[in-house]
């Protein structure tokens, strides 16, 4: 367990992102998403992350089916919201304006079955609303007992500050992997500063550094169009997980368990959400828990996929303009 944050929450080592079961990879089995969830819980996994745009709400029904029977005080939900997508799936941009934060949660409450989220945060930053109106309005939900901690994702340092001074956050979402390690510039050192975790995603790459890469992409997945996925990138970045999967064979472990284990070494402070969609992704992953690896092995993980080898950027350029966090130092 960990505290998500100074004095925050204590929380699962890991966390359990919900994302993939209802978006975005392509179609998903409902009830092996649910059997997931409750093997997840079984397993001593607290922290769920959802967000009311995730299947335009279906990933929180799905959460609402999964808790039923008590579950739901066995957990800690955090849910993002903010992102604006037409009856297509399109997305549209972000509104975080201080009445549309209340509408948001007030649909979530009513999707997720429950009369509080444990964390709430704005998927993205509205580049026309203030951080600290958004924050604000958060804070006044926290007041009134319907949301218990405030979060951020993907916000870069100077908004990080701002938000803080409003009220106090408790975590960053953010993506944090061998292959993404922006944030270790001004991100973490200021959050390290201020006393607030992360909760880190895309651990894995978007599945690269887990073997997908080699496999074809199903039409709604949208690493089909993601730079990463894309021609030479790939073929780049497939050299990359091949040297890490030849790694894991020497240290008897999966490349997934190595992609895990060096975020995990990052800092006390930085919960990785596993994306696993089924029993089998799970158990794979949480096997990380049994691994002894030195300071040593963990340095040769950090080498073998050197950051500045991966080959295109981890969204597309419309995605990438929206991250505060790839603007703001």
């Amino acid at each position: 367990m960990r505290a998500l944050g100074r004095n925050g929450p204590i929380v699962s080592r890991i966390g359990l992102g919900c994302m993939g079961m209802s978006a975005f990879y392509g179609p998903a089995d409902e009830a092996e998403s649910i059997a997931t969830i409750h093997e997840a819980i079984e397993r001593g996994i607290s922290l769920l992350d959802t967000g009311d745009f995730y299947g335009m709400g279906h990933n929180e029904l799905l959460l609402r089916e999964a808790l039923k029977g008590g579950r739901r005080e066995r957990v800690f939900i955090q849910v993002k919201f903010g992102a604006q997508r037409d009856p297509r799936g399109a997305f549209l941009g972000v509104d975080a304006r201080p009445a549309a934060v209340k509408t948001a949660l007030a649909y979530t409450l009513q999707r997720l079955g429950t009369d509080y989220v444990d964390l709430y945060q704005p998927a993205r930053l509205d580049p026309g609303v203030p951080i600290e109106d958004t924050v604000g309005a958060i804070a006044e939900l926290v007041k009134a007992g319907y949301v218990r901690h405030i979060g951020l994702s993907e916000m870069g340092a100077q908004t990080i500050r701002r938000a803080h001074a409003v009220h106090p956050i408790a975590e960053l979402q953010i993506e944090y992997s061998l292959m993404s390690r922006g944030i270790e510039t001004s991100v973490l050192p200021t959050l390290r500063e201020l006393g607030i975790a992360v909760t880190a995603y895309g651990v894995l790459s978007r599945g690269l550094l887990g073997g997908t890469g080699k496999g074809g992409l199903h039409a709604r997945d949208f690493r089909a169009h993601s730079p990463r996925w894309q021609g030479e990138n790939l073929q780049k970045n497939l050299a990359l997980a091949d040297a890490l999967a030849a790694l894991a064979h020497k240290l008897h472990a999966t490349p997934t368990q190595l992609a895990i284990a060096w975020v995990m070494s990052r800092g006390d402070d930085i919960v990785p959400l596993i994306g696993a969609r089924t029993r089998t992704q799970l158990k794979d992953a949480l096997g990380v828990l049994h691994l002894k690896l030195s300071k040593d092995d963990l340095e040769l993980i950090g080498r073998t996929v050197p950051a500045e080898a991966v080959a295109g950027t981890r969204y597309d350029a419309a995605q990438m303009a929206m991250l505060d966090s790839e603007r703001s130092a």
